[in-house]
C-alpha cells in the first residue's frame, strides 16, 4: 500500500508579525518549499492576494477595520469569515489531504471548521500562551483594585480561557506543543497525542563574530514585547541590585517596543533603547550583549533566550514556562526562583568575569545543537501519521 504524501492546509494565525510564532510559522514554510513540499498556507495580512512560491501556495487575506487588537500588528478579525469562500476555491485547486492550525485566532477557526465540514486530519500546534497573556494584561488594567481581587480575577480569566483552549484542542488528532510541560498538560487535559515540537536556531545569522566594541562596559540585554506579560519591569530591579553592590561598568541594551517602555526609560538610569529590530540591527544588538535577562513567565518557548545563545550570550530566566528548558543550568544561564535572584545572579556574573566567559562558550555550543530540520522533520511526520488514520505514541519530536 503506498503511504499518502501530505498536501497540507496550514492556517497561520501569526505569520506576518514580529514574534517567536510568526518567525517559527515562516521558518516551517521555508523549509516546505526547501525540500518541494506541496502546502498551502493561509494568513492575515494587509492585503488579499495568491501567489505561488515553489510547491507552497500562499494565501494573504486582509483583515477588515473591525479587527480587535491583540498586540503589535496581530489582531482578531470579527468578519473573517467572509473570505470563506475564497478559501473554499483555493482547497478546490490545491486539494489538501490535512488542515493543520496553530491556535485560537481568526485564521484557525476558520480552518478547524473546514477540516470540520471536509472531515479532513487535523494536526495542532500550540505557539502562544494566550491565558497567561490575558491574565497579566489583566492584572495591570485592574492595578487600582485591592491586590487579592486583582489575583483573583486574574487567575478566573486564566483558568477559563485555558479550560476553553483545551475544549478547542481537542479536535486535532496530534497536538505539537513547544515545551515538556505543555506537552504534558495538553495530552492530559484534551486525551489527544501531544508531542514536543521544540525551536532550532539559526547559528550563522545570530551569531558572536557580529559583535563590535562597546566602551568595555558589560551590557546586559533584553529582547521581546515591552508589556506585562514578558515581565520587563524586573530590569530595574535588577540595576537597583548592581547599584547596592557598587557596580557601575554595566549598561542595558533593551529591544523591544510596547506599553512599559516609557516607564522603563524612567526608571532606568543606564540603558540603551533600540525599539523593534529585525535582521541584520537585530543580531548585531544580541552579539553586543553579554547576560540576557529574561523575566518573561509566559514564554511557551522563548525563541529569543536560544538566539541569545546562538550569539553567545548566557541567559538568566524564570521557571515558569518554556525558557528554563532551553538554558542547562550553571553552563548556558541560570533560573531565577525568585524576582530578587535577578540582579543577584547577574550581579554574580558581573563580579566573575572568568565564569561569565566560561558561559558565553557553552551557551554557543549549545545552541549550534539545535536543528530547524529536525524540527520540521518531525512535524511532516505528524502529518503523516494523521494521513495513516491512527496516530500512536512515538518518540517524540526534539529539536537536538
Amino acid at each position: 500500500m503506498i503511504e499518502p504524501h501530505p498536501r497540507v492546509a496550514f492556517f497561520a494565525d501569526s505569520f506576518v508579525e514580529v514574534n517567536g510564532a510568526a518567525m517559527t510559522c515562516r521558518r516551517l514554510i521555508e523549509y516546505a518549499k526547501l525540500n518541494n513540499h506541496p502546502m498551502l498556507c493561509i494568513f492575515g495580512a494587509d492585503e488579499t492576494r495568491s501567489w505561488d512560491d515553489g510547491a507552497v501556495r500562499m494565501v494573504s487575506l486582509k483583515r477588515s477595520p473591525l479587527s480587535v487588537s491583540l498586540d503589535e500588528g496581530l489582531a482578531f478579525d470579527t468578519l473573517f469569515n467572509r473570505h470563506l469562500p475564497r478559501v473554499l476555491d483555493e482547497f478546490q485547486g490545491f486539494a489538501p489531504n490535512a488542515i493543520h492550525i496553530t491556535g485560537l485566532n481568526d485564521v484557525s477557526i476558520m480552518g478547524a471548521y473546514i477540516a470540520w465540514k471536509d472531515s479532513l486530519p487535523m494536526v495542532g500546534s500550540w505557539h502562544t500562551n494566550l491565558h497567561e497573556f490575558a491574565s497579566r494584561r489583566i492584572a495591570k488594567s485592574l492595578r487600582w483594585l485591592p491586590d487579592n481581587l486583582v489575583g483573583g480575577v486574574a487567575r478566573t480569566v486564566e483558568d477559563k480561557i485555558m479550560d476553553g483552549s483545551m475544549l478547542y484542542y481537542r479536535m486535532p488528532k496530534i497536538i505539537l506543543s513547544p515545551n515538556e510541560e505543555l506537552v504534558r498538560t495538553i495530552s492530559r487535559r484534551t486525551g489527544r497525542d501531544s508531542r514536543l515540537m521544540g525551536r532550532g536556531v539559526d547559528c550563522e545569522f545570530f551569531n558572536p563574530t557580529k559583535r563590535s566594541g562597546h566602551g568595555g562596559k558589560t551590557v546586559i540585554g533584553f529582547v521581546g514585547r515591552l508589556r506585562p506579560e514578558k515581565n520587563p519591569r524586573i530590569l530595574v530591579d535588577v540595576e537597583r541590585k548592581l547599584i547596592a553592590e557598587g557596580i557601575e561598568d554595566y549598561e542595558f541594551l533593551v529591544v523591544g517596543e510596547g506599553s512599559d517602555r516609557q516607564w522603563l526609560e524612567s526608571n532606568l538610569r543606564r540603558a540603551r533603547f533600540t525599539g523593534f529590530l529585525t535582521g541584520e540591527p537585530l543580531a548585531r544588538a544580541y552579539a553586543e550583549m553579554d547576560i540576557f535577562v529574561f523575566p518573561s513567565e509566559t514564554d511557551a518557548f522563548g525563541n529569543v533566550v536560544q538566539e541569545a545563545l546562538a550569539s553567545g550570550v548566557p541567559a538568566i530566566v524564570s521557571t515558569k514556562g518554556g525558557p528554563k528548558m532551553i538554558i542547562e543550568e550553571g553552563r548556558s544561564g541560570f533560573i531565577a526562583r525568585a524576582d530578587q535572584e535577578y540582579g543577584e545572579l547577574t550581579a554574580r556574573l558581573l563580579r566573575d568575569p572568568e565564569k561569565l566567559r566560561e558561559m558565553k562558550i557553552a551557551a554557543r555550543r549549545q545552541a549550534e545543537t539545535k536543528s530547524w530540520a529536525a524540527v520540521f522533520e518531525g512535524v511532516f511526520e505528524a502529518y503523516r501519521e494523521v494521513l495513516r488514520g491512527s496516530p500512536g505514541r512515538l518518540s517524540e519530536t526534539r529539536a537536538d
